[in-house]
């Protein structure tokens, strides 16, 4: 019964990413031609263009703060925690029409349309169980971070599906540390509600907090590890901090 009542939601989805292709040629072009500023500014604008067209259609309210904490010059990692499917919506619509690409796990590869569109955001798939292919896909992804592309990871490897934050996978942050750039801690709320909570989607309201930038650059080996458990609390304590107010009002 709930595929049934999920189908007409997944054909109005299926269609925005399919409506995305639209957007293809001025990226392809602008990558085609090695002119990453502006392939970057053609992401940032389809993206936020298809991303609020998802919002409106399923009904999420997204209230972001902090977009002030997101670094002028790109090249930076957003990490962050992972609630539900919507957490991509909004980390789209809270990054305000800047490049950001996914890290996603390579059975999404195989997703018609959509496995083409992670990669034409400049997203990667990583593929779990082989050691060999995730420092390959690290080291991919440090690349562009060098270059210039902007990057989400969300370091719980799967959707918590609800409140509760999962711990962060050990080497989450190898990417955002290779590549020496800086780390933005982000705090999702309220995702869950969109479809994992009950199975199918529903309106809901998601707040996306963003926190002042951590660097990594020139940091030592002892140093880094210090910013990898801060981070994690960092974005660990404004949740629960959202949620105890959330409470409150109730």
């Amino acid at each position: 019964m709930s595929r049934l009542r999920n189908l007409p939601d997944g054909i109005r989805l299926m269609h925005t990413i399919i409506h995305f292709n639209f957007y293809s040629k001025g990226i392809e072009k602008a990558r085609a031609e090695g002119d990453a500023v502006k392939e970057r500014e053609e992401i940032a604008s389809s993206t936020l263009i298809w991303a609020k067209d998802v919002a409106e259609k399923f009904r999420m309210d997204i209230r972001v703060t902090g977009r002030e904490n997101i670094p002028d010059k790109d090249g930076f990692v957003f990490i962050s925690n992972h609630q539900g499917y919507a957490d991509i919506i909004a980390m789209f619509i809270a990054a305000e029409g800047r490049q950001i690409g996914f890290i996603a796990k390579n059975t999404l590869e195989k997703v018609p349309y959509f496995g083409k569109w992670i990669r034409m955001i400049r997203g990667l798939y990583i593929q779990r169980g082989s050691a060999k292919e995730a420092l390959k896909s690290i080291s991919d992804g440090a690349s562009l971070v060098k270059n210039g592309y902007n990057l989400v990871i969300f370091p719980e490897g799967t959707r918590s599906r609800g409140p509760e934050m999962g711990p962060f996978k050990p080497g989450s942050f190898k990417l955002a540390t290779k590549a020496k750039a800086p780390i933005v801690p982000v705090t999702i709320n309220g995702s869950y509600h969109v479809f994992e909570e009950k199975g199918y989607v529903q309106p809901s309201v998601i707040s996306v907090t963003i926190h002042p930038p951590v660097e990594t650059r020139n940091l030592s080996r002892r140093d880094l590890s210090g910013v990898e458990a801060a981070v994690e609390e960092t974005i660990r304590s404004a949740l629960k901090q959202e949620q105890e107010n959330e409470h409150g009002q109730k």
